[in-house]
């Protein structure tokens, strides 16, 4: 019998050698993200998730930055769609890796000349012909923002030539004060 303890003694041994280390060692936090991988996939989740927002619109621009497993989240939306804020901070908390949400998401300020001038940014840039097609879907690519008459394009689209016109026709708005053509190319 104590032949039989001393081999099951030492196969136990054996085994912590080998496995202790790797039971012990440290491992990061449930829900963090500590790898390009763990960013990769909160972007994409987060992407995803925020684009199918349910009052997210053309005149509204979301944006966010990954810091390890924190989201900061930026970009404006309308006052009309203030609710997208809170929707797109709980978005974030709901991912899994995403440990805190910081949101930095600007409320527009209501303004009957700042919706007018939404829509008339619209129908000029989208009636160009090489420009309806960002139009289609239920979330465009290129967004209008406009703050206290200041107009800014944002978002992508397929070439720099669209750019450029979406740019030209949005200067053409009358009553805006200025255009900033942030439109990436992608």
């Amino acid at each position: 019998m104590s032949l039989f303890r001393t081999i099951v003694t030492l196969c136990a041994m054996t085994v912590l050698t080998v496995v202790g280390p790797a039971i012990a060692a440290p491992k990061p936090a449930v829900g963090t993200a500590t790898t390009t991988s763990d960013a990769t996939r909160i972007s994409t989740h987060l992407q995803r998730n925020l684009s199918t927002l349910p009052w997210y619109g053309i005149f509204d621009n979301l944006e966010f930055k990954i810091n390890g497993s924190q989201v900061i989240l930026s970009g404006q939306v309308t006052s009309e769609h203030a609710i997208t804020k809170q929707d797109a901070e709980n978005v974030a908390k709901r991912i899994p890796g995403v440990t805190s949400v910081v949101n930095h998401i600007e409320v527009l300020p209501p303004s009957p000349f700042d919706s007018q001038l939404r829509r008339a940014a619209y129908r000029t840039i989208f009636s160009q012909s090489d420009l309806g097609r960002y139009t289609m879907g239920a979330n465009p690519p290129v967004h209008i923002v406009v703050k206290n008459g200041h107009l800014i394009l944002e978002g992508f689209v397929m070439n720099q030539m669209d750019k450029t016109i979406a740019g030209l026709a949005a200067q053409s708005v009358a009553g805006l004060f200025s255009v900033t053509n942030n439109l990436r190319i992608g």
